[in-house]
């Protein structure tokens, strides 16, 4: 698809937003920077937003809405600034749980990362896409008996082990198949860490990992050094949170993984040579979000790695880190149409677009906050407190809770809702069987379908009557 021309109209400028997340914005029009992808502008003529070269109302006009939309350039640009941040001797996995696809996959390929699946589902998306095996790394807590002798058999360069149980059936896999097969063991550190609080204590209570203040990491270490002839046991894994915006939680995973490598070193004579403290990192889905930048967080981190190895005497090992909404959140957006607008006197407006909850389950799951632009146009007027909210039969139904859009918002607009390139298709459902929008990547004005669009067809081919 190519730009087109624009209508003649008022000029408005793409700047940068004042003021609070929860006052009303100076001018309604504005974009943050840090918030939109780096494709995402507003044109001067016609105020419509216009996205990787494209117009927005165009694409709203050949795609249909609801729709998610990926700004290509930015995400392979994210893809390689985490590369290049953490260098030639750490290994940066895409946490493909966050968006996956076969083209998202070629993607990741192609811009030097490694790969990380959780599912047999997400690593046949990954050999579809032709991914080396060697780059992928299989998580889970429950992996079945044919997802891991699927793993094995495609090659995957490293399964991490979760459970006792999954210790024993990859080790009688690799057996059977002669081989030997690279895991990591996850572990619980007892730290939580979100957005930017942490708390050091003991949060073990989870389906996830081996505890190392309870001693069970230590077993499942010695567990799969018995399998020493099948199972290759190359490092620890651990993962503290979401949306972090600080390395503070990684200081306290770090300390105490590396004690457990020291202790690993004293009681087998072994150094583990690698380390992978997870992902987590943050993104900004409103003005009041401050994620540090890649290379600052990168340095930290490979600081902390260093140091903690160096006070334990032991040798540094290879880093790993699992980037997932830090790639794929900021590019991708979702667009709306606005279907009903309902004023409430002295408390809000509300404005139905045509998806919710099946497309975005994060605001009704999480709390989750998000920014909302109008898209098609530009408007003088005033801001009004507005909620919006999806066309499903419950309460709930929310996309973006608190929002200031233009008082004069009708029906026929469309919305543009930033940020959403992470979670968002990953967990979208059929629920009142609502059809799952398309995936369309954009790129110097151009557009293609890279997930289509469901139809009724979809629907009703699985159910047999």
């Amino acid at each position: 698809m190519s730009r087109s021309a624009h209508p003649a109209g008022p000029r408005y400028a793409d700047v940068l937003p004042e003021g609070g997340h929860g006052a009303a914005p100076a001018d309604i029009n504005r974009l943050d920077r840090k918030i939109w992808p780096g494709g995402v502008a507003r044109d001067e003529e016609s105020g419509a937003l216009t996205f990787a070269g494209a117009d927005i109302r165009e694409l709203a006009r050949e795609f249909g809405t609801p729709a998610y939309l990926i700004d290509e350039d930015d995400w392979r640009r994210r893809a390689r600034e985490w590369v290049e941040a953490f260098g030639a001797d750490a290994d940066v996995f895409y946490a493909g749980k966050s968006f996956l696809s076969v083209a998202i996959a070629k993607w990741a390929a192609e811009e030097g990362l490694h790969l990380d699946v959780c599912s047999g589902g997400e690593l046949a998306v990954a050999l579809r896409a032709g991914f080396p095996a060697h780059r992928l790394g299989f998580h889970g807590n429950n992996k079945s008996v044919a997802e891991l002798e699927r793993a094995v058999d495609a090659g995957v360069g490293r399964i991490i082990v979760d459970s006792h149980e999954e210790i024993e059936r990859l080790a009688a896999i690799a057996a059977d198949r002669g081989v030997r097969q690279r895991v990591m063991v996850r572990v619980t550190p007892g730290v939580e860490a979100h957005t930017h609080e942490f708390i050091a204590t003991a949060h073990e209570d989870q389906k996830f990992g081996f505890s190392l203040a309870g001693g069970a990491a230590a077993d499942a270490v010695a567990r799969v050094l018995k399998h020493a002839d099948h199972l290759e046991l190359t490092g620890l894994h651990s993962h503290i949170g979401s949306q972090i915006f600080d390395t503070a939680g990684f200081e306290v995973a770090a300390h105490r993984l590396t004690e457990a490598l020291a202790a690993i070193k004293g009681e087998h004579g072994i150094e583990l040579p690698e380390l992978d403290l997870g992902g987590g990192l943050g993104i900004a889905y409103t003005e009041t979000d401050d994620p540090a930048p890649v290379a600052e967080t990168a340095r930290r981190l490979k600081e902390i790695v260093a140091r903690e190895c160096d006070a334990a005497g032991l040798a540094h090992p290879r880093l790993s880190v699992e980037p997932g909404r830090a790639i794929a959140g900021p590019p991708g957006i979702t667009l709306y149409e606005v279907g009903t607008v309902k004023q409430l006197p002295g408390l809000r407006t509300y404005v139905s677009v045509d998806g919710g909850m099946s497309d975005n389950i994060r605001t009704a799951l999480y709390d989750a906050e998000y920014t909302v632009s109008l898209a098609n146009r530009a408007s003088r007027a005033e801001a009004a407190l507005t909620r919006v909210v999806g066309k499903h039969c419950e309460s709930g139904d929310i996309v973006v809770r608190d929002a200031w859009l233009p008082g004069d918002t009708a029906a026929g607009d469309l919305l543009a809702v930033a940020a959403t390139g992470a979670y968002c298709r990953s967990m979208a459902s059929n629920y009142n069987h609502l059809l799952k929008p398309p995936v369309i990547a954009v790129k110097d004005g151009e557009a293609r379908t890279i997930v289509r669009r469901e139809t009724e067809d979809d629907l009703l081919g699985l159910d047999l009557g």
